[in-house]
């Protein structure tokens, strides 16, 4: 079985309006600059034209994958709007557990408040824009390590130094800015548009909606939920295009004979492509994902993090072995996506063609891209 899962939400969210004086708003800042590369970037977008049917389609131009204008569009229209997963539940379990990370230009922390509510911010420093924490661990608060600007939790300014003499200044004004925060099964899910205010109480299943779509109950009936156990991440920098680190599908099969059964694998496995850049997969006791995060125009930061079922947590030899099984499957996989950017970034290669019987998913990939990014 096969489904395709299609992004209302990067479509519904786009219909937005901004203030460009709004400081707080990563898009709203960019709205007052984006006229200089927009309108090339448009142009490039329309250089790939979906309503040709698979057989006789051109697949997207070289530039989708190199050029910065472009690059910068994406981020905008793509990855600034609608949920993206960006961690998981298991990071932040316990009161003043704390994650952070960067997608695009958007550097954001995400904790667990005393009180147990999960919170999401831009991670800089209202003072003078340093960052104020890097990777995870356990806070009572974030500090500044440039001046000592002081932050609660839940994002208030708690000490400013350095004021004297300042006017016009209020302490409540100057907290961190909020990032809306939600979570589905054992995913964390931020949505980059400020616009879209924080509420106290976010719907579940608004969530899963918008994010899922109509395929929500799908993932959980394949066991995709917040029993398995957390084993640990593995990160690769590759240098290509996050959108040659590519599948986009919904795919489940089960069959097979107990003798030939792979341990690893089992006799049953779900794998799933969430747009833009997310791919869970299900199969056996494990279940791992892969997050494509773009670093610009020809490098990516491919993310897997593994998760296995309980009654396997202990047994070291069989998680050993997967995890090595995997490694090499992700050093071919690295080789070759590195390979096709070189490729692609050659003056003999400007467009190619899709083979219709097995590339349906990749076509429908970029048609779905299309309309994220001309609408």
């Amino acid at each position: 079985m096969t489904l395709l899962l299609k992004p209302i939400t990067r479509l519904s969210l786009f219909q937005t309006h901004f203030q460009i004086n709004n400081n707080n708003n990563p898009r709203a800042r960019a709205t007052s600059v984006s006229c200089s590369w927009s309108h090339g970037a448009h142009k490039i977008v329309r250089e790939f034209d979906p309503k040709i049917p698979i057989e006789k389609a051109i697949t997207p131009p070289s530039s989708w994958y190199t050029d910065p204008s472009f690059y910068a569009f994406e981020l905008d229209r793509v990855f600034y709007r609608g949920w993206q997963p960006v961690g998981y539940t298991e990071q932040i379990q316990e009161p003043r557990d704390f994650f952070s990370g960067r997608l695009g230009n958007v550097e954001f922390v995400v904790c667990r408040e005393d009180n147990g509510k999960i919170a999401a911010f831009h991670n800089v420093c209202r003072h003078h824009a340093s960052l104020l924490v890097t990777g995870s661990g356990k806070t009572s608060c974030f500090t500044c390590p440039y001046h000592g600007w002081t932050y609660g939790l839940n994002g208030e300014l708690r000490k400013a130094t350095r004021i004297s003499g300042i006017e016009d200044f209020s302490i409540n004004d100057f907290g961190l800015v909020p990032i809306k925060v939600a979570t589905w099964g054992p995913f964390v899910l931020l949505n980059m548009d400020n616009e879209i205010l924080q509420k106290d109480n976010i719907d579940t299943d608004n969530v899963a909606s918008e994010w899922l779509g109509s395929s929500s109950e799908l993932f959980s009936l394949n066991g995709v939920d917040t029993t398995l156990t957390y084993v640990c991440r593995r990160e690769y920098i590759i240098e290509c295009n996050w959108k040659i680190f590519e599948k986009v599908s919904i795919q489940s099969a089960e069959g097979g004979s107990k003798e030939k059964e792979d341990d690893r694998l089992g006799s049953k496995a779900f794998y799933a492509f969430i747009y833009p850049n997310f791919m869970i997969n299900r199969y056996g006791p494990w279940m791992d994902t892969n997050l494509a995060i773009p670093l610009g125009p020809r490098k990516c930061l491919v993310v897997f993090d593994y998760f296995v079922e309980a009654s396997f947590k202990d047994d070291k030899a069989f998680i050993e072995r997967s995890l090595a099984d995997s490694e090499k499957v992700q050093m071919e996989d690295i080789r070759l996506c590195e390979g096709v950017q070189k490729g692609i970034e050659s003056p003999a290669y400007s467009t190619g063609r899709y083979a219709p019987n097995v590339e349906k998913a990749m076509h429908h990939f970029h048609c779905l891209l299309y309309d994220n990014l001309i609408n």
